[in-house]
């Protein structure tokens, strides 16, 4: 299982933090693996497509986590990030019993609209089973409605994952 990344101790000042739109400098990607069972697949024992979702949102899930974002702490501040937008492209099949890995890293963050990428494939990387984008954007859980602006812990919290 590959080692998580250990969150920065420092964080810029708060004057770097408000620029309305960031772009990843970084190559590195958040790496979560799976393992194929039962559940996963059609009767024909491949993976059903809705199951990447799943293992997509698990990964960014996880992501969040490890730079200090609890995805349950985020909700108790009233703050949700639902799929806006969705674009998946199926390269190859992956069977029962397979391992893969799925790795996923934040693009793009411009006010509450955030964009991460994500590739499925195998352990050593040979293999490419899917590739996607997921767009999320912060939503007011009391109102419903998209915020203006993310929480300043949130914010805070991915501008890490753009360096």
């Amino acid at each position: 299982m590959p080692e998580e990344p250990q969150p920065s101790t420092q964080l810029p000042p708060t004057g770097e933090i408000q620029t309305h739109y960031l772009t990843a400098t970084t190559e590195h990607w958040f790496e979560y693996p799976v393992r194929v069972h039962p559940h996963h697949t059609d009767y024909a024992g491949v993976v059903w497509h809705g199951t990447y979702l799943s293992w997509m949102e698990e990964a960014r899930v996880e992501c969040l986590r490890s730079i200090g974002i609890d995805y349950a702490n985020l909700v108790a501040l009233g703050c949700e990030l639902p799929v806006v937008e969705l674009s998946l492209r199926y390269h190859r099949q992956i069977q029962m019993g397979m391992t893969a890995i799925v790795k996923t890293r934040m693009t793009q963050m411009e006010g509450v609209r955030i964009n991460w990428d994500y590739q499925i494939q195998s352990p050593d990387g040979e293999e490419l089973y899917l590739t996607g984008r997921v767009t999320l954007v912060a939503v007011d859980r009391e109102k419903g409605k998209i915020m203006r602006q993310l929480p300043p812990v949130v914010k805070d919290a991915l501008v890490k994952l753009s360096r």
